[in-house]
């Protein structure tokens, strides 16, 4: 939720990239498929290269000299040698790629060699106060008791 706020915000567009991606990489972590998901972020369009040397091509042909940003998100990958293939043909924008990449994990921050910043835990109070927000459009005033009591259970969890 917070690297969508971060690729949406109006200061980065001010940033002036010329290329932003977001592209959810889960639990497999396949260079093929995810190189294949930057460039059609990139393009706007489908690829059907079956070949990574072909996408990477592309890849470098479509980012040379642009200034960029990739959001990798949700990445679970330790072996440093799949990312840095995957990194290959992002390394010729101008002043490199701005790459933000979510992860629950402290190992694969060290393998990608990034900076790390650790979120907290919300507070149960803001927890509940960000769900009632949402699921009942901020009007808590009228709400009933066991609707509340399922809320808060819900928070809890």
């Amino acid at each position: 939720t917070l690297a969508s706020h971060v690729i949406n915000d109006l200061r980065v567009d001010e940033a002036k990239f010329d290329v932003k991606v977001w592209v959810c990489v889960s639990d497999e972590f396949d260079v093929f498929k995810i190189s294949r998901a930057i460039l059609e972020a990139v393009t706007k369009s489908t690829d059907d290269s079956r070949d990574l040397e072909m996408v990477h091509r592309r890849m470098k042909e479509e980012l040379t000299g642009k200034k960029f940003l990739l959001v990798l998100d949700d990445v679970w990958n330790e072996n440093q040698p799949k990312w840095e293939e995957v990194q290959k043909p992002l390394v010729l924008g101008v002043q490199g790629p701005e790459i933000l990449m979510t992860t629950g994990s402290k190992e694969v921050a060290f393998t990608m060699r990034s900076e790390e910043y650790s979120l907290q835990q919300l507070q149960e109070d803001d927890c509940w106060k960000l769900f009632a927000k949402h699921a009942f459009r901020g009007d808590c005033t009228q709400l009933n008791p066991e609707c509340k009591k399922i809320g808060m259970k819900i928070v809890k969890k």
